[in-house]
């Protein structure tokens, strides 16, 4: 491929065009520990307060598609108007007529452009679209193979999900010991429920919601040395009060003193239902989960008893 070629047919990615009015964002990243989202040459917004959380990692399957782009008029001024395209037919003419035929031969006719976009987040993305024309002319109200599906945006939706990082607190708080309830409850958690919403303004749009609907309680060790209750937990545990009865948290049986460290390491899970608003996709969702830890000394408690 000639180099100029080559970066003629880079254009409409930069410029990522949309078919519907309204500031689009062309390079679209979610980012967190976990998650799996980095949009690349797309016109997807990602909007909501379910994001700039912790991920679960969930991965879209499909790393490439198809967006819808400009009609076929406005495609061809594009590529044929301004200071760029004059420049880039002063570089090389015969490459630079060539190119834009095609935008040509479509001229007057009802539809619309094409263009790939990928997830650059997956290792698999840039292959992917390789693999993708960069360019197809579809017929009003067709979509080509490979083109988004509601579907696709919803798990595109869902990879940008993200929910907050607890912060574990227990009571007793630096140190607890053999056969001592140990209330387990949790910090920063926020609203429990938590949306965001991928679109491509003016074509369509999808929302999830997530909701805390409980915890996990993971004590760091086997069933013969820690007894857990979860019955009382709700979404974010139960702190410490005088007097109430012991329903979320860990009764460790044995000391930890043959642990790494003389600790267990005990992580509090936080679920997270998903839900697609209005039943738009009828596609159901693992939940989110995302975990805490921290480290729990446990000792012997020590009696002095005198002959």
């Amino acid at each position: 491929m000639k180099p100029l070629l080559a970066v003629l047919l880079a254009v409409p990615l930069s410029l990522a065009p949309t078919p519907g009015p309204g500031d689009v964002k062309v390079n679209g990243e979610q980012r967190g520990p976990t998650t799996t989202l980095s949009l690349e040459a797309s016109t997807i917004k990602i909007t909501g307060d379910g994001k700039g959380g912790s991920g679960d990692g969930y991965r879209i399957p499909r790393p490439c598609w198809y967006e819808p782009s400009l009609d076929a008029e406005a495609m061809y001024r594009l590529h044929t108007e301004g200071a760029g395209p004059a420049r880039r037919a002063a570089i090389d003419e015969g490459s630079f007529r060539a190119f834009i035929q095609q935008f040509e031969k479509q001229r007057g006719k009802p539809g619309r452009w094409w263009v790939p976009a990928y997830n650059k987040a997956d290792p698999n993305g840039a292959a992917c679209w390789g693999g993708l024309q960069q360019f197809i002319f579809m017929p009003p109200n067709t979509t080509p193979p490979s083109g988004i599906t509601i579907e696709q945006l919803a798990q595109i939706a869902r990879a940008a999900l993200t929910v907050p990082e607890p912060t574990v607190k227990l009571n007793p708080d630096a140190k607890s010991f053999v056969n001592l309830p140990t209330f387990v409850w949790l910090e920063n958690v926020g609203q429990p429920r938590r949306t965001v919403t991928a679109s491509i303004p003016g074509v369509m749009s999808v929302t999830l919601v997530a909701t805390l609907q409980d915890i996990k309680i993971d004590p760091g060790t086997t069933k013969d040395r820690a007894e857990v209750h979860e019955e009382g937990c709700g979404p974010s545990g139960k702190p410490y009060e005088k007097g109430a009865p012991f329903t979320c948290g860990v009764r460790y049986l044995r000391s930890a003193i043959d642990q790494p460290r003389e600790k267990y390491t005990l992580t509090v899970t936080t679920v997270w239902p998903v839900q697609v608003a209005d039943n738009v996709v009828p596609f159901q969702f693992a939940p989110v989960q995302v975990g805490a830890s921290r480290d729990v000394p446990v000792g012997e408690i020590q009696s002095n008893v005198k002959p």
